[in-house]
């Protein structure tokens, strides 16, 4: 276990703490929820910086941070939509989980195949995760009201759904030579 390792446990660590937060009766509570929110999204540049920087990426780190990763998003895209119940917040959040099973089903799937490279992270991958993050922890910070900054959340959020709608298609393109061939074919 390394300092990038223990990093990501502690971001799926914090999931239990930031559900907590978000339901919290006090007025305080939507800040320290989007704050715990945003620790982790900041814990997510960390691991993968430290890992790369002091060359110690290892096999679980791997593995746990992509997991850790969809596990916070999926847990505050459920809370706010539960917490928004609108189709502004719904409909993107649909998406977006949507899109991390497909991807990470097609992954897996292209990983058997030992095409996996394929359907590497791309740039566009990025730009939709830092969209989103920004959507989330704005979101998560303020109550679900028609205000300036809960509809820049919803905004950003819908951003985020359609790059993430056009990076699943561009890792669709890219597999789809392997998802189009037929037994006789390999």
């Amino acid at each position: 276990m390394n300092i990038p390792n223990l990093i990501t446990v502690l971001r799926v660590l914090l999931i239990p703490i930031f559900i907590l937060l978000f339901y919290l009766p006090y007025h305080w509570s939507y800040m320290a929820a989007s704050s715990v929110f945003a620790l982790a999204a900041a814990t997510d540049w960390l691991d993968g910086y430290l890992a790369r920087r002091l060359e110690q990426s290892t096999p679980f780190g791997a593995f746990l941070d992509p997991v850790a990763d969809k596990l916070m998003v999926a847990v505050a895209l459920v809370l706010l939509v539960q917490g928004h119940a609108n189709f502004w917040l719904t409909l993107p959040a649909a998406v977006i989980i949507g899109r991390e099973i497909v991807i990470s089903a097609l992954r897996e799937w292209m990983a058997e195949l030992g095409a996996r490279a394929q359907v590497a992270v791309s740039n566009l991958g990025k730009w939709k995760t830092a969209a989103q993050m920004l959507a989330l922890v704005i979101l998560l910070a303020n109550p679900p009201a028609f205000t300036f900054w809960v509809v820049l959340g919803y905004v950003l959020l819908m951003i985020a759904a359609g790059l993430t709608l056009w990076s699943m298609v561009q890792y669709l393109r890219a597999a789809w030579p392997h998802l189009r061939t037929t037994t006789e074919e390999k």
